[in-house]
């Protein structure tokens, strides 16, 4: 297959991805729902949706106009999925494929269903990509290696990749910013970036920084219609341990009936719950947040005000070259 030939097929799959109907999306959910009780209707219909933008055809030639993969070598790429959100592994597969490499994927079980329906409508569309990718449980004939995971498996991961071309992707979390001006509508789009997939991704805000002697009323309030998460019978248990835990140990904290916020210096909150921390001034904030940017996979303030921050409600939508934790994947691919 050509460059132009892949590109084509992906477009394609976009196309097609979007003549789903809503049962056909039920289904979809449903399915993956019965393996992984996250993965409700809402959040898979959401992940598609950010599917769809990444396979818009403008975009798509836009993201791999800088890369010179006419001439790639051909090697075998295994790539570790994670499985948090669903389809989250969606990018790495794209961006191997669209390189001209063959694809080993080591798949998450909390969502092998989803990513292997994406890969049969591709091969429905384009059948050469039968012979592009694999489906395994071992990467020993890797020749490079993708791996998305915990601090802690990325420790293992170094150790056993060492002697290969690698991006190894640690624990990243994301940061909002408040002010104390915001406006009900900023709040809400602030609750969708903590709140989406139940706080599960890593662009997923874990954590906010606030004036001293800020209020969440207002933030509250603006999401109260969320109540509906306890309906989540994970969620809710998530919650009722998290609150019993803090008042056990007499923490401070607020608490709105479904969501706790507790100040902390940590920065990847527990389901259910979202830290923050307090900064005495811009100048004061910039130096918080340069501390932790190795940790941080996005900063959002409202309307992206704050420079190198994106709007409030843009978290879990990113663009197709938007890499995880800041790494040029079809730079690394390019490479090889």
């Amino acid at each position: 297959m050509t460059l132009e030939n892949r590109i084509e097929a992906f477009v394609e799959l976009g196309k097609q991805l979007r003549k789903l109907s809503p049962e056909d999306r039920q289904e979809w959910a449903q399915a993956a729902m019965s393996r992984n009780n996250w993965f409700t209707e809402e959040n898979v219909s959401c992940a598609l949706n950010g599917i769809l933008q990444m396979l818009e055809e403008q975009y798509l030639r836009e993201w791999l106009y800088p890369y010179h993969l006419k001439q790639v070598t051909p090697k075998k790429v295994g790539v570790v999925m994670a499985g948090n959100i669903p389809m989250v592994g969606f990018h790495d597969f794209l961006s191997v494929l669209l390189s001209g490499h063959f694809l080993l994927a080591k798949l998450s079980s909390g969502d092998e269903l989803l990513m292997k329906r994406l890969a049969n409508m591709l091969v429905g569309i384009e059948p050469a990509f039968a012979n592009q990718f694999e489906f395994v449980d071992m990467l020993k004939e890797a020749d490079a290696i993708i791996a998305t995971g915990s601090d802690n498996t990325a420790r293992y991961f170094e150790y056993y990749f060492a002697k290969r071309p690698h991006i190894i992707r640690k624990n990243r979390s994301s940061i909002g910013v408040l002010t104390g001006h915001e406006e009900k509508d900023d709040l809400q789009a602030l609750g969708e970036d903590v709140f989406r997939y139940y706080g599960l991704g890593c662009r997923n805000v874990s954590k906010v920084f606030v004036p001293e002697g800020y209020t969440f009323d207002k933030f509250f309030e603006a999401n109260a219609h969320r109540v509906s998460l306890l309906d989540h019978h994970k969620y809710q248990n998530n919650y009722d341990y998290n609150k019993s835990i803090l008042l056990i140990n007499r923490v401070p904290h607020f608490d709105n009936g479904f969501m706790l916020v507790q100040k902390s210096e940590a920065l990847v909150s527990p389901i259910s719950v979202l830290f923050y921390d307090t900064f005495s001034s811009l100048t004061d904030l910039r130096q918080r947040l340069k501390a932790i940017k190795d940790k941080t996979q996005v900063v959002a303030s409202a309307h992206g005000w704050l420079e190198g921050s994106i709007p409030f409600g843009e978290a879990q939508r990113p663009m197709v070259w938007d890499y995880a934790d800041g790494v040029d994947t079809l730079a690394f691919l390019q490479k090889l």
